[in-house]
């Protein structure tokens, strides 16, 4: 009866010991995700968007120029 219960107590151990790897390397991966997520974040909020800039500073320009020509050709 001893030898049932020792081989049944080794068998929960060895279980035991796969699933804290499992654990640990979920635990890792998660941690790296959140990390790179986090940076990437950071990245976009300090990144300045030059694209913004030159469309309001010469959007009306543009806009304007084309609107007029294009309206008084079809009146003609």
């Amino acid at each position: 009866m001893d030898v049932m219960m020792n081989e049944i107590l080794k068998m929960k151990e060895e279980e035991e010991k796969k699933t804290n790897v499992v654990l640990i390397v979920c635990t890792i991966l998660v941690a790296a995700v959140a990390i790179a997520a986090i940076i990437y974040g950071l990245y976009c909020y300090f990144t300045p968007d030059y694209l913004d800039d030159f469309d309001d500073d010469y959007e009306d320009e543009f806009d304007d120029d084309f609107d007029d020509d294009f309206f008084e050709n079809e009146d003609e």
